[in-house]
């Protein structure tokens, strides 16, 4: 039970942000410093004929320059098919070749220029169905050699993933319709507007490293693991982080920085360009075509449903070993289907890799899902909203992988959305209502947290949860509190820090919040106990008795006896530490967790979250252009812990979506180059574009999950609402839109096709 009013509470990071004193990577300066510079490969598919950095070691000011001959030949990644530095070959443009660490950047720039670097183009292999060809170019000549465990490997095919659930082909075959279609959804880029910042310092034969990551924990293994270090040398701090949005989950730089500052002696600090964020880490939303094909029966039931999906994954794996999984399981949808086929392939390409970008693949498969649900309503004259309440989930039912769900709330989101938007109302001719629903599952994993209670009455969190600005770290407090007695302000926070905190995955797949919350309350707990035994002892009264509430301890019923906890902490903590110790450690179950990759049939998600999005749309059919109105969007993510903050995660998810609907576009020339690396060119959405968000949840308790009955929150609200645009341009241009994002140009075309 919540008793804590967390409205009143003030983010401990909050004042730093808003008025710009606190520090970010890019604003860490040690003394002696040097600067990082990277040399690019500037193609995206060469064997290296030559690499000389004579030159450029000779400019003074220089103090080291490094290649993959400077570092251990090592490969690492999921299937292991990189290096740090490119050997042999480049694979894509933003590929590091070469590194300098100068006396200030300009130096450093100069000594890049100073390298030779020659060599011969090779095939660029720059589309995903092109790649599937059997004489296509090999992006991976020596794939074979790969430590490929677990997943399917094939030429070009780099992961693939085979999800089957009864007999799809009979049921097509009987079924009274069958509608098909194909959707392909470009590539895009997560955007966080602070530019990645590394810093490595070395002391002795250990180096720390400040770096802007969401992921800490595995930053620092993937030092260990290219450097060949262990860990207790390898120290990760996180400083203030500017955004996210998984474009800097995983292992990027660090190793990078720490080799130079090494060969430097001296500490070395590397700040992103703006073109070099969106040129260089491997971390853009893949690129996708979706194809599908679905059998009804003659009342609207959905029969069958069959999926082909190609995602690009550029030149490398980096640690998406799962996506093709994710995205069959989104293509398929929330919906009750008893016979299903989906192929889902991660195919290389000479292309930036892909990798987590919010609900990693769940937006452009919900896109072209719920586009084709549309298609399917129209098909057998019904209401799009109605076919979806008809066929969508609920409690008791059976979905796409066979897993029954025990209490959800997607169809009473679906009332929530579509009322509070006013689907049904007459509207002018040039506006529309769109609709979608779509799924995101919840990770349960490895977190952990202590928690201390100083003499004073006042608390320590130590935890190895990231903030990545989603505020889930800052709600600790609040549930510490809450099982205390206290005020969140009581208790100060310890985090981002690899070597005071106890391991966490990171700010990855709504993670924090869910276990994290968990250890931190399995700490209080603790706590809590030892300070209910000694007020018992002072109280002569049983421990069960006590109650603890508003800094205070008191036998049930008896306020008059109250006791300060400080005074409580005093007596502990002359006796021993007043600190407790928390881990939550999901343990695997075949009915609730993502199947193996590359293995054939269905799995199920964990406390699977459920939405509706509703949007109004305007477009004017002169230009193309098209105007979200208001969104309305009703989520289940289980017990809401913190209002505000998932208010927050929602408004941004959806925010984040219509860039994606809109205008959020990556585009290659046909050499497999960016043309449009800079936010200039690359159209966010900005708070001038916002329309009116209304926020609704449907709070549905699920136990084992999240503290308090919660489940995750922060990437779902990104998962429907570039669906639900699309299905209300749709209805105003007259036919399905096909292509994602949905330009004023595509608009264009696709009214001029109608009128045509």
């Amino acid at each position: 039970m919540l008793s804590v009013d967390i409205s009143k509470f003030l983010r401990a990071d909050g004042p730093d942000k808003v008025t710009g004193s606190g520090r970010y990577s890019a604003d860490i300066s040690l003394t002696g410093m040097a600067h990082a510079k990277f040399l690019y490969a500037g193609v995206a598919s060469a064997r290296i004929t030559t690499l000389d950095t004579a030159a450029a070691k000779a400019i003074p000011g220089v103090f080291a320059v490094l290649t993959q001959a400077d570092v251990p030949d090592i490969r690492f990644g999921s299937v292991a098919d990189r290096y740090l530095f490119a050997k042999d070959v480049v694979r894509f443009e933003g590929e590091v070749v070469a590194a300098v660490a100068a006396v200030d950047a300009d130096t450093a720039q100069r000594a890049v220029d100073a390298i030779v670097f020659e060599y011969d183009a090779l095939p660029v292999v720059n589309d995903i169905e092109a790649a599937l060809e059997p004489d296509a170019p090999l992006v991976h000549e020596d794939w074979e050699s790969y430590s490929a465990r677990r997943i399917v490997m094939d030429r070009n095919i780099a992961s693939q993933t085979i999800l089957t659930l009864g007999d799809a082909d009979a049921a097509l075959a009987d079924a009274d319709l069958v509608i098909e279609g194909r959707y392909i959804a470009d590539a895009s880029h997560a955007a966080p507007i602070e530019p990645r910042g590394v810093v490595a310092q070395w002391e002795g034969d250990k180096v720390t490293i400040w770096t802007s990551s969401q992921v800490p924990f595995q930053a620092r293994d993937g030092v260990c693991e290219t450097l060949e270090l262990p860990t207790n040398r390898v120290r990760i701090i996180v400083p203030h982080l500017g955004g996210g949005f998984g474009g800097k989950c995983g292992f990027h730089y660090e190793a990078h920085i720490a080799a130079l500052a090494r060969a430097a002696r001296r500490p070395v600090r590397l700040v992103f360009s703006r073109r070099e964020e969106f040129l260089a880490p491997d971390r853009r939303r893949e690129g996708m075509i979706v194809e599908l094909t679905t059998g009804l029966r003659s009342d609207g039931t959905i029969a069958a449903r069959k999926a082909r999906i190609l995602l690009d994954y550029g030149a490398y794996s980096s640690d998406a070993t799962f996506f093709p999984h994710m995205a069959a399981m989104h293509a398929l949808g929330p919906y009750k289907i008893d016979n299903v086929y989906a192929e889902s392939s991660a195919v290389y390409t000479n292309r930036q890799p892909s990798g987590s970008v919010r609900a990693p693949t769940a937006p452009q498969a919900c896109w072209a899902l719920e586009t084709h649900t549309d298609e399917l309503a129209a098909a057998v004259g019904m209401d799009p909203v109605a076919f979806r309440r008809l066929n969508g989930v609920d409690t008791g039912a059976s979905g796409v992988s066979g897993q029954v769900f025990d209490a959800i709330g997607l169809q009473e989101c679906i009332t929530l959305a579509t009322e509070d938007v006013g689907y049904g109302d007459v509207l002018p001719g040039d506006e529309a209502i769109g609709v979608a629903i779509g799924w995101w599952p919840s990770f349960p994993g490895a977190s952990g947290a202590y928690v201390k209670l100083d003499s004073d009455g006042k608390g320590v969190i130590v935890t190895g949860a990231q903030e990545c600005g989603t505020g889930a770290v800052m709600t600790l407090p609040y549930l510490v509190a809450n099982e205390l007695g206290m005020q969140p302000e009581d208790f100060e926070l310890v985090y981002q820090d690899t070597s005071a905190a106890p391991y966490d995955v990171g700010a990855t797949g709504s993670q924090t919040l869910l276990n994290n919350g968990i250890a931190t309350i399995e700490a209080s707990y603790q706590i809590a106990s030892r300070l209910r035994e000694i007020a018992a002892s002072m109280l002569e009264a049983e421990a069960d008795d006590i109650v603890l509430e508003n800094g205070h301890a008191h036998v049930d019923g008896s306020p008059d006896t109250a006791i300060p906890i400080a005074r409580l902490a005093r007596r502990a903590n002359h006796t021993g530490m007043l600190i407790g110790k928390g881990a939550r450690i999901a343990p695997p179950d075949p009915k609730t967790s993502i199947s193996a990759i590359g293995d054939q049939g269905v799995s199920s998600f964990a406390g699977p979250q459920f939405s509706c999005h509703a949007v109004r749309v305007k477009l004017d059919r002169d230009t193309g252009v098209a105007r979200v109105l208001a969104v309305s969007a009703a989520h289940d993510s289980g017990t809401i812990v913190n209002p505000i903050g998932a208010a927050g995660q929602v408004e941004g998810g959806v925010l984040m979506g219509i860039g994606q609907a809109l205008t959020e576009r990556t585009e290659y020339d046909d050499k497999g180059r960016q043309v449009n690396p800079a936010l200039l060119d690359y159209k966010l959405q900005t708070f001038a574009d916002a329309p009116p968000i209304s926020v609704q949840f449907v709070e549905v308790f699920t136990p084992d999950m999240g503290p308090h009955g919660a489940k995750a929150i922060a990437e779902a609200p990104n998962v429907a609402t570039a669906a639900a645009i699309s299905n209300a341009l749709g209805k105003l241009v007259g036919l399905p839109m096909r292509e994602l994002p949905m330009t004023s140009e595509r608009v264009w075309r696709a009214i001029q096709a109608v009128g045509s």
